[in-house]
C-alpha cells in the first residue's frame, strides 16, 4: 500500500509540472520508472530557442509561476553556507478532486548556460528526496533539452485515485510547460537582441 500512495504522489508531481495549454515544443522521448520506493523521470525535448535564454527561464525563480500555474509562490532563500543559491518553489496541483500543496527548498548549482542540477533539503520540503537536472545542448536552430529527476514524496494521497487518471493526465499535457518555456525563452531572446542593438542614431 506504501508503495501505492508513493507511486500516486510522484504522478501528482508530474502532472503538476508538465500541465500546460498548447504544445509548440517537441518532445522526443518521456520515460517513468519506480525503483527502491523513488521514481524516476527522463525527458528529452527539441525546444526551438536559443539555450541561454531557456537558461536565463530556468534559473528565473523570482517569475517561475510564468512557467506554470500550479507554482503559487517561488524565489531565492538566504544562501547556503558554502554560498551555494538556495530556492524555494510552492506548488498546488490537483488530479481529479483531489488538490495537494507541495514545498521544495533545494540548493540549485549551475554551469551557464547548459547545465542546471538541484538538489532538495529535506527537511524544509514535502520531499525525503528529490534531485533534478537540466541539460541544454544546442541542436539545429534551437536547443536539446534533458530533464532527469529522481524524486521521493513524502505526502499521502487517497488510495481512491488511480495511477491510470494520472498517468493519461499526465501523457496528454505532457507538453504544457516546455511550450511555456519555449514561449518564455523566445521573448526573453528577441529582448535581450533589442536591447543589445540599443538606439540607431542618424546625424547630419
Amino acid at each position: 500500500e506504501m508503495k501505492k500512495f508513493l507511486r500516486l504522489a510522484f504522478f501528482v508531481f508530474c502532472v503538476s509540472f508538465f500541465s500546460g495549454v498548447g504544445s509548440a515544443a517537441v518532445i522526443h522521448d518521456l520515460k517513468i520508472e519506480y525503483r527502491s520506493g523513488r521514481y524516476e523521470l527522463v525527458s528529452h525535448t527539441y525546444v526551438d530557442a536559443p539555450r541561454e535564454a531557456i537558461f536565463h527561464v530556468l534559473t528565473d525563480y523570482d517569475h517561475f509561476n510564468r512557467i506554470s500555474r500550479i507554482y503559487e509562490e517561488s524565489g531565492f532563500m538566504e544562501p547556503a553556507a558554502d554560498g551555494t543559491p538556495v530556492v524555494y518553489t510552492r506548488m498546488r496541483g490537483c488530479v481529479l478532486f483531489f488538490c495537494k500543496n507541495m514545498t521544495r527548498v533545494e540548493r540549485l548549482e549551475t554551469r551557464e548556460p547548459g547545465f542546471i542540477h538541484t538538489i532538495t533539503l529535506p527537511e524544509q520540503s514535502d520531499f525525503r528526496y528529490s534531485v533534478s537536472e537540466w541539460i541544454l545542448e544546442p541542436e539545429g536552430s534551437g536547443t536539446s533539452v534533458i530533464y532527469h529527476a529522481v524524486l521521493e514524496p513524502d505526502f499521502w494521497l487517497p488510495p481512491i485515485i488511480g495511477p491510470w487518471a494520472l498517468k493519461r493526465r499526465l501523457l496528454e499535457g505532457g507538453a504544457g510547460a516546455m511550450d511555456r518555456i519555449e514561449s518564455l525563452s523566445r521573448e526573453h531572446s528577441a529582448s535581450s537582441q533589442v536591447q543589445g542593438a540599443g538606439p540607431d542614431f542618424v546625424t547630419h
